[in-house]
């Protein structure tokens, strides 16, 4: 009786981890959201995940803004992000379905990259040069 038991709760734990493995290396979409990163923070109690949000704009111009919640796992990727907060940038994601608990993120989006954009599309067609980044001004010259 204890030996089945004992199997019965082995094979119940095998099939959790299973599941975890399964749910972690399956996406269920991937793509990209161009938008500016407007905030990136490690968060959570136990299990930390980086967090971030990108403000999506439809039509530049156009007051209406949706935003994008993501999660960062991989600790380069944050990095990057953060490199170009407050730039126009592509975020590559992977959307994750059924994973339980907060411990992966607080949200089913998993950015695996970033790509600065350069111009801004305005209409197929028409583009906006983005201006290079100005070098610090030395005030002590």
């Amino acid at each position: 009786m204890r030996l089945k038991i004992a199997l019965s709760f082995v094979a119940l734990l095998l099939l959790i981890t299973a599941w975890f493995v399964f749910a972690w290396h399956w996406s269920y979409s991937e793509g990209e959201r161009a938008g500016w990163v407007q905030k990136l923070s490690r968060k959570g109690w136990v299990c930390k995940t980086w967090e971030g949000e990108q403000a999506l704009v439809s039509l530049p111009g156009t007051s209406s803004v949706e935003k994008f919640y993501f999660t960062v796992h991989d600790e380069a990727t944050a990095q990057a992000i953060n490199k170009v907060m407050g730039r126009r940038v592509n975020l590559h994601y992977e959307e994750k379905v059924g994973l339980p608990g907060s411990c992966f993120g607080e949200t089913r989006y998993f950015v695996t990259g970033v790509t600065l954009v350069e111009e801004i599309s305005l209409s197929p067609g028409v583009t906006v040069p983005v201006p290079p980044a100005s070098a610090p001004s030395s005030a002590n010259q």
